[in-house]
């Protein structure tokens, strides 16, 4: 069964037909595409135009188009739209009308990619669930997301993100959930607000759109639940708060044992304990959160628990790897935390936490004793007080735990100038700097975290850690 026949997405569209298709996907990136996608013709960076001869070439089923380009024949499988952007959301608009699935809609300043990822490994045991690719969650990633879920989906579970006010409401409205969790509110794309209560607005919008008595799960403990808490209210929804001041779910007790995370909580007076396959209090309320939505849509409480505990977090994320680095030696080994996707002052300060109470290895390196080293990046976004929240890492307890802290571009800075003589490593404009003897920083022995806004491009030093020797899968 194809996802779109020609006729279906013309009807959806209004747009002009070339050819009589059917498609079993839908891209955007010529680089990953699919033989018999539907290729997405988007101006953005590039326009996308310029990039169908070449997808039809790999075998694109068709294109989404605003014109045709050069280089494609007049009788090439197209659809002809006045406005591309508009025709892909009137695409998720109609694969959101034609399912029956139990829509999910998550938002939040942290978590939001993790959350989603512990969701779809809980519900993809309970039935036939589609879920945002990656951080697919903005005006076009929305869209794409809901064009791409088969009309046989059970569960859907759709990421929502926004840069500036007014962007959750439309992408809410086009997804229509029946749920919808907050994770949190934090101190990320300031410079677009005056102060986190409008942060709080702008993600509380996530709930217009849910049907009256539909679940409204948000985070407790943050300044601003009020906010949320007023929204589901004035709503007519089912407010559920989680956290440590969670009213319907809450977290008693936290322990981090090695590589897991064991949580005692308590739902409407009764306690229910889960755990997680790797550290860190962070993953822990998002754990709470992602359980706390699935009881409230119907699922099986009992299969989600088991199914969270073997989620980990996956590339960039905080996912956890051991390195090898000599290949005679096994024992000469360090590990490493990528956290290197993205970064603002709440995620910095959970995976420094996760990063101070992680167990070295004494007596196998070089220098003899295992440390804790962390490659900072700037964090992006943060609008007039930047350089002071970047400042404001060197007081955290978890920060005076480390070992070495290493930083890297202009506004962690602040940080490096703070630090401990003991503490201060290296401090380089980028990435790319510090990428340089990256080997004579590191030992076997050692736990090594790297974080940063994604633009800082601390990938390039997880990659170079790699490349260091080889990751080991018997740990």
């Amino acid at each position: 069964m194809s996802l779109w026949t020609a006729a279906e997405a013309q009807a959806a569209t209004g747009g002009e037909l070339r050819g009589d298709w059917d498609v079993n996907g839908v891209s955007i990136d010529t680089r990953t595409i699919a033989a018999g996608d539907l290729f997405v013709a988007l101006k953005d960076v590039r326009d996308g135009h310029d990039f169908v001869a070449a997808a039809l070439e790999k075998g694109a089923g068709a294109a989404l188009v605003s014109r045709i380009p050069d280089g494609v024949a007049d009788d090439a499988p197209l659809l002809i739209v006045p406005d591309v952007l508009k025709a892909l959301e009137a695409l998720g608009a109609a694969a959101r009308a034609r399912t029956d699935a139990c829509v999910i809609g998550i938002t939040g300043s942290v978590g939001k990619t993790s959350t989603k990822e512990m969701l779809l490994a809980i519900l993809s045991e309970q039935g036939r669930t589609h879920a945002s690719v990656a951080s697919y969650n903005n005006h076009w990633g929305v869209p794409l997301t809901l064009a791409r879920m088969p009309a046989d989906t059970e569960y859907a579970i759709i990421e929502m993100g926004m840069n500036h006010p007014g962007e959750i409401l439309p992408l809410t409205m086009l997804a229509r959930p029946h749920a919808a969790l907050i994770t949190t509110v934090a101190a990320a794309h300031l410079e677009a607000f005056e102060n986190i209560a409008g942060i709080a607005v702008e993600k509380a919008s996530i709930f217009d759109s849910l049907p009256i008595g539909g679940a409204a799960v948000y985070n407790a403990d943050v300044e601003t639940s009020a906010i949320l808490a007023a929204k589901a209210h004035d709503k007519r929804l089912n407010g559920i708060a989680f956290g440590e001041n969670g009213f319907d779910w809450k977290l008693k007790e936290l322990t981090i044992q090695g590589d897991t995370t064991v949580v005692q909580a308590e739902v409407n007076d009764k306690p229910l304990l889960f755990k997680l396959a790797t550290p860190g209090r962070h993953f822990a309320m998002n754990g709470l959160g992602a359980l706390a939505i699935v009881e409230a849509i119907g699922a099986d409480l009992a299969q989600a628990v088991a199914a969270l505990g073997r989620w980990t977090p996956y590339k960039g994320r905080g996912l956890r790897e051991v390195i090898q680095l000599d290949p005679v030696e096994p024992q000469k080994r360090l590990s490493l935390i990528d956290d290197s996707y993205n970064a603002n002052p709440t995620s910095m300060a959970a995976s420094l936490e996760v990063l101070a109470g992680a167990q070295t290895t004494d007596g196998v390196g070089r220098i003899g004793k295992g440390r804790r080293i962390a490659f900072l990046g700037d964090m992006k976004e943060l609008g007039a007080d930047d350089v002071a929240l970047h400042a404001g890492l060197a007081h955290l307890e978890a920060t005076k735990k480390l070992d070495v802290v290493h930083c890297i571009g202009p506004l962690m800075r602040a940080l490096y100038e703070l630090l401990p003589e003991h503490q201060r490593g290296d401090w380089f404009e980028t990435s790319e700097e510090m990428c340089q003897g990256l080997r004579h920083r590191l030992d076997a022995g050692d736990v090594v975290l790297a974080k940063g806004s994604l633009s800082m491009k601390l990938g390039l030093i997880v990659d170079a850690i790699r490349k260091m020797g080889h990751p080991v899968t018997d740990v």
